[in-house]
């Protein structure tokens, strides 16, 4: 009964953990109308590192000498670099795009989990990481009514969803034996105050005193604060409770999300719907499907 428990609990925290980027995306694109790209990444990272400071002092405690460089990693590689990434990338990239690319990090896991950190994969769990990816595409597709072309700024994606697999192979090879809070804590304390300075060099006092401005700002703060420092908490927990590949199949479900915010505007579900998300769920089963 305590298995089915973890297990269920474990679903639980992946569908809201995809519920909250999923809103994400939103809020970004809002921000992005009034701040620059690089703003809102420095103003995200600054907001986070300002919710967790809270548990710094408690952080330091708990941590060990060994635990240093790779926090030092996970924080620029699974935070601070994908942040500046993907707001420079949403404004230009349409968001089935972005979903589409996103969608590759479960894939540069699992390939990293096996080649620099001889994790053991089981062919079922393979099999669920391919056929997510095919559902997560096709979802998308759907999305974009088939609309949407490649160009440098996909590469930017790209080039995120690797840094998040080797952050996430990190937590789960280096720093299994201290909290998530701890870890996501220590992060933002290596990415905070170096986002306070660039935001000072930059006319952010400007925008946030114009008329738009405190209105985008709490959009950034909301994201900030939940989508970026509460779902931090959660990923690491979702790694360090059953595997990296697992905790990065995240990402398969954020299309579904997307859809059902367009449901709540108004539109109607088709039936591509049903069908691509039967396709991740059932891939998603079979990436935590564990082999005796």
């Amino acid at each position: 009964m305590g298995i089915m428990n973890k297990t269920y609990l474990n679903y639980l925290l992946l569908f809201l953990l995809a519920l909250i980027w999923g809103s994400s995306f939103i809020l970004m694109k809002k921000a992005l109308i009034v701040y620059s790209d690089t703003q809102v990444a420095a103003l995200r990272l600054l907001i986070a590192f300002i919710a967790l400071s809270p548990f710094i002092i408690r952080a330091f405690s708990k941590v060990q000498k060994k635990h240093f460089f790779p926090i030092i990693l996970t924080a620029f590689f699974g935070n601070g670099i994908p942040a500046f990434l993907f707001t420079k990338a949403q404004t230009v990239l349409d968001s089935s795009l972005v979903g589409i690319l996103n969608s590759l990090t479960p894939l540069f896991t699992l390939l990293l989990a096996v080649l620099f950190f001889k994790n053991k994969i089981k062919s079922i769990n393979i099999a669920g990481i391919l056929l997510g990816l095919v559902g997560a595409v096709y979802l998308n597709i759907v999305l974009s009514n088939f609309e949407f072309q490649l160009n440098f700024y996909a590469l930017l994606i790209v080039l995120a969803t690797l840094f998040y697999a080797i952050s996430v192979n990190i937590i789960k090879n280096y720093l299994y034996d201290l909290d998530s809070v701890s870890i996501a804590s220590l992060a933002f304390l290596f990415l905070g105050p170096f986002s306070a300075i660039y935001l000072f060099f930059t006319d952010f006092t400007q925008i946030y005193n114009s008329e738009k401005g405190i209105e985008a700002l709490f959009y950034v703060i909301i994201l900030s604060v939940i989508g970026t420092a509460l779902a931090l908490i959660i990923f690491n927990k979702l790694i360090k409770r059953t595997s990296a590949v697992f905790a990065s199949s995240v990402t398969y479900l954020i299309p579904i999300v997307a859809i059902l915010w367009g449901v709540f505007d108004g539109e109607e579900i088709s039936m591509q719907f049903y069908a691509g998300t039967l396709i991740i769920l059932l891939a998603i089963f079979m990436v935590n499907k564990k082999v005796k």
